[in-house]
């Protein structure tokens, strides 16, 4: 053992001989930490009633990664009691499995939305967007009045089938669809039977306060909430999380 030591300095002294150790080391802890996830049926607990995006939510969530609004507001809520006190229970990895990307992190300068879904009317996230220091004074946050514009959603099957790619499971009636059910969600007044079918809890609304037209302020705010409204953890334990 003593010998070993005396003889490292010749490791560090000869640059190629301690890159190839150090690959070597560095790839035994890598295989040590991945081989087990392939023995595992799957490395991520299933929750009843997760679902994919509707239409209209992945375009909003789509804009939402557009503008940024990652970079202030994380999607994840740490097992620590003042997070739970105040943003609802801790974040499950199978909330966020159909997200690509995900928006899990712990950069806040505003608060944690993972569970921001329901907690405000449509017409508060609308006004916040707008005027975001008309509703809180203290806020640092920019207007996204702009997001009133029509919504540009030719390309919403395309967006599916690229999804459908990566592992959400996207129907191929879904697909088809696509754009008269992100009508439908827009529109209070449209039957909404089919697409509710295939969109569990999801619900219709004029999301921007404007059921004439469809904007990127209708899908921003649809997306938002949504967000932690899908796995309804009234009375339930972590056994019972689990699909049967």
């Amino acid at each position: 053992m003593f010998r070993w030591l005396r003889d490292h300095g010749v490791i560090e002294r000869n640059l190629i001989l301690m890159g190839v150790l150090t690959l070597i080391t560095v790839s035994i802890g890598g295989l040590v930490q991945i081989v087990p996830l392939f023995a595992v049926e799957t490395t991520i607990e299933r929750v009843s009633g997760v679902r994919p995006y509707t239409p209209l939510e992945q375009a909003g969530r789509d804009i939402y990664v557009r503008e940024g609004c990652y970079l202030c507001h994380s999607q994840m809520i740490r097992p620590f009691r003042d997070e739970l006190e105040r943003y609802g229970h801790y974040s499950l990895a199978a909330e966020s499995m159909y997200d690509h990307p995900f928006q899990w992190g712990s950069k806040r300068t505003g608060p944690d939305l993972a569970r921001v879904g329901g907690r405000y009317s449509d017409d508060w996230h609308a006004a916040h967007l707008r005027s975001p220091r008309a509703l809180v004074p203290a806020s640092v946050m920019p207007p996204y009045a702009f997001l009133d514009r029509p919504l540009d959603y030719a390309d919403i099957q395309d967006r599916l089938r690229a999804l459908r790619m990566v592992g959400v499971p996207y129907t191929d009636e879904m697909i088809a669809n696509a754009r008269a059910d992100l009508e439908a969600q827009a529109r209070p007044d449209a039957d909404g039977s089919a697409f509710q079918g295939r969109y569990a809890r999801a619900r219709q609304g004029a999301f921007d306060g404007d059921p004439a037209r469809i904007t990127e302020m209708d899908a921003l705010v649809a997306y938002l909430q949504m967000l932690g409204t899908l796995v309804d953890f009234r009375d339930v334990t972590p056994a019972q999380l689990r699909q049967p």
